[in-house]
């Protein structure tokens, strides 16, 4: 049975930057998947390992920071976090200034494997990105544009 298509606006679904990105993003996070299997990583543990790696090089890091810059959900980097302190590869300890917090810091083994990881997903992500070519700081700065927009506007409430 066939029916009149989908009322959208494109003419093909190719068109669509928001189906383009959705399907582009599913097929770079499977090749980091597979790239950081072979370090015991979910794309996720690694993100935030490394995100907390390079920001306590300027001093001690709250899971509300982390969670920040990384820009992942406060409640999903929490249970995240803990896995990786069970792990060993973080701790919490308490905040030097802030009583009421909680200082996350990277164990050595935990630094050890950030930096192995780093350049297994820094690997996949040039060859991921390489046919861009000459366009790749160009698609970036394009990315930096969209994520500095979406972090001034609210998020729409479903």
């Amino acid at each position: 049975m066939t029916g009149p298509r989908l009322a959208t606006q494109f003419s093909a679904a190719e068109d669509s930057p928001g189906l383009l990105l959705w399907q582009v993003t599913n097929r770079w996070q499977a090749a980091q998947r597979a790239a950081l299997k072979e370090h015991g990583l979910t794309h996720v543990q690694f993100v935030l390992l490394a995100s907390l790696a390079w920001l306590a090089a300027d001093g001690p890091v709250t899971q509300r920071q982390l969670a920040d810059h990384a820009a992942t959900d406060p409640m999903m980097t929490s249970q995240v976090v803990r896995a990786l302190e069970e792990l060993g590869l973080i701790t919490r300890l308490p905040h030097p200034e802030d009583k009421r917090a909680r200082a996350l810091a990277v164990t050595p083994a935990g630094r050890a494997l950030a930096d192995q990881a780093v350049v297994s997903a820094e690997a996949c992500d040039a060859a991921f990105f390489a046919p861009l070519g000459t366009q790749a700081e160009a698609f970036t700065s394009a990315l930096a544009t969209l994520k500095r927009a979406a972090c001034t506007r609210p998020t729409p409430q479903t």
